[in-house]
């Protein structure tokens, strides 16, 4: 049995077949971790959501902000911004059985030593909490109450977490945390408008997962979102988005077993986009 990492594939199915043709996956015997933002910016967002699908319990996913943007978009919370490329999905006979398995997927995810989300974790947060606060928006994503969620997930404010926070301000904050976060301040103050690499962080303001101080550390945390920053392999940290949509790699993480060492794997995703989020 192998486990695998997978960074954010966005739309790329083409590459998600070789990866995984690359290394022999079964889903009868292997188990996938997608950290997020399946979906957009690719050109078949439908092949990748149908691929993940029919791989059932061997293929567990987490929600990006791409991924939460076809969910507004598809209940009519949101208009698609002109870089979208989602109609595969929105005008695919298969919609709605798409869209549902979406929003079913996780915010969070601890398994095998690893806890793995799309964005990042504020420094309040240690691993017991951040869970307990992604299932949270899982439940209201899962519920009758999504439609209204959807219209208020929007938005950068609260700029920073609090546990008095409630309704649609603490949830908003999870949101972003969990699937937009790169630079924090000392204590917790997102900046969501900043997308360069670690030369741009605005003054004041670290890589969340560099915060002194941060009550995460001790848990190794894998984490996708940040194309511009690249592959991250540190013992506590793990960023897998390699800018596949964009014409790098996408990369796949084997996890070792008993402790051992992690293989990286990579196939390269030729893409006309330009560079963006």
């Amino acid at each position: 049995m192998a486990l695998y990492l997978i960074g954010d594939v966005q739309g790329c199915d083409a590459a998600l077949g070789q990866l995984l043709a690359k290394v022999a996956f079964s889903p009868s015997r292997d188990t996938l971790y997608l950290l997020g933002d399946l979906v957009n910016r690719g050109p078949d967002s439908h092949l990748v959501l149908r691929r993940l699908m029919s791989y059932g319990d061997a293929a567990r996913c987490l929600l990006g902000n791409h991924d939460l943007s076809l969910l507004a978009v598809a209940h009519g919370r949101r208009a698609p911004h002109r870089k979208d490329t989602m109609d595969t999905v929105l005008q695919a006979p298969d919609r709605g059985e798409m869209v549902e398995w979406l929003r079913h997927r996780r915010m969070a995810i601890h398994a095998h030593g690893v806890l793995m989300v799309h964005g990042g974790l504020l420094p309040q947060w240690d691993a017991p909490q951040a869970l307990a606060l992604a299932a949270e928006v899982e439940a209201v994503l899962r519920g009758p109450g999504l439609v209204d969620f959807l219209a208020q997930m929007y938005g950068n404010e609260p700029a920073r977490w609090s546990d008095s926070l409630t309704g649609a301000d603490r949830l908003r904050v999870i949101v972003n945390a969990m699937t937009r976060l790169r630079f924090c301040t000392p204590e917790g103050v997102m900046d969501l408008k900043a997308s360069g690499g670690l030369q741009d962080a605005p003054p004041g303001y670290l890589p969340w997962f560099d915060v002194p101080g941060r009550k995460s550390v001790g848990t190794t945390i894998a984490f996708g979102h940040w194309s511009t920053l690249g592959l991250v392999q540190r013992p506590d940290i793990i960023g897998l988005d390699t800018g596949c949509v964009w014409g790098g790699c996408l990369s796949a993480l084997r996890l070792g077993a008993n402790h051992g060492a992690h293989e990286l794997i990579q196939v390269k995703c030729e893409q006309a986009q330009a560079p963006g989020e």
